[in-house]
């Protein structure tokens, strides 16, 4: 297992910063960059430029985030995919180019989200150890907001569209074998009552298993959020359990190595030694079913101290995830 990284569009200071952090492995987010804006998708030769500068640091571009992201359907370059409007085919065919774009340039693996609403937090943050604030959860704070423009998106409709994504996805993946990781819902939301008028399919543990068996293909997985995984659940034993469904199904493409305290429908995003979860048992259980690939450091607290990225707060994050791997990998 390694420790890794997820940034977008690093600066040169950045590249080396994790370098110095004992960082090998990266997954950059470009955003609308790579050909997108001229195109709509990437360019084989753009993206190769991309991976050279990340290797002239002395790191591996092992993924990268295609433009579908966390942040809700208003800022997604692809955003009628999970509209599930006509259009969708158009944005479809741009997801193969950049997969095809992907593999010629030497990228083994995509991660992405097929989600309508952004990643759902309350607008106050809570106030942790020394002054750090963590980002925090409360549905029952939440739940009376009004429903949003294009609502209602039930759980039929929901999975009606990711369903005509796969299907037209990952054979593409396949035969460029290029990994797609799939995120979570973050975070989960009741059933039958969603969020803001859209129901959450991947935001419980059924959804998510209903998800990888949509496809056989081994190029079809999850970009695993342990954080969100955690959301999910009442009780700490559900995690393990859910790292040891997904991975001993050889699901897990990526982890975000995240805690938290609380858990569905109320939680605080903590540094990983003071959360709910038992990092070390988390991490001897993947090491269990064979996870041999990267632990990133996923949404870090803020501090008045640090920068916009949070470069203490993951530095400190980075050398704990390297030296539990050490500690755990060193185990018989």
């Amino acid at each position: 297992m390694y420790v890794g990284a997820q940034i977008g569009n690093p600066s040169d200071e950045d590249l080396l910063f994790l370098r110095q952090m004992g960082v090998e492995h990266v997954d950059v987010s470009v955003g609308r960059g790579l050909g997108i804006e001229e195109d709509g998708h990437w360019h084989a030769d753009e993206v190769m430029r991309l991976r050279e500068r990340i290797e002239s640091f002395g790191l591996k571009l092992v993924s990268m985030h295609l433009p579908l992201t966390s942040g809700g359907i208003e800022r997604q370059v692809w955003p009628n995919i999970m509209l599930g409007t006509p259009e969708r085919d158009r944005d479809i065919e741009n997801v193969q180019k950049c997969i095809e774009a992907a593999a010629k340039a030497g990228v083994p693996q995509l991660l992405y989200n097929l989600a309508i609403l952004p990643v759902v937090r309350t607008p106050y943050r809570t106030v942790g150890r020394g002054g750090v604030t963590y980002s925090h959860f409360d549905y029952e704070e939440l739940k009376d907001d009004p429903p949003l423009p294009f609502a209602p998106v039930s759980a039929d409709d929901a999975w009606e569209r990711i369903t005509y994504f796969i299907e037209r996805v990952i054979p593409v993946a396949e035969e460029f074998k290029v990994r797609m990781g799939c995120h979570q819902h973050d975070p989960g939301m009741p059933p039958g009552k969603g969020y803001r008028g859209v129901e959450r399919v991947l935001g419980g543990l059924e959804g998510v298993k209903r998800f990888i068996e949509l496809s056989p293909s081994p190029y079809h997985g999850l970009n695993f959020c342990q954080g969100t995984i955690s959301e999910m659940c009442t009780s700490p034993e559900q995690v393990y359990e859910a790292i040891r469904y997904f991975g001993n199904r050889k699901k897990i493409f990526w982890v975000h190595f995240r805690n938290i305290r609380g858990g569905f429908l109320k939680f605080d995003e903590v540094f990983p030694d003071e959360g709910d979860i038992d990092m070390v048992r988390a991490l001897r259980t993947y090491k269990e079913v064979g996870y041999d690939g990267v632990l990133v450091p996923d949404h870090v607290p803020r501090s008045g101290l640090d920068t916009a990225w949070g470069h203490r707060a993951r530095a400190f994050c980075f050398g704990y995830i390297k030296a539990l791997i050490q500690a755990v990998e060193s185990e018989t």
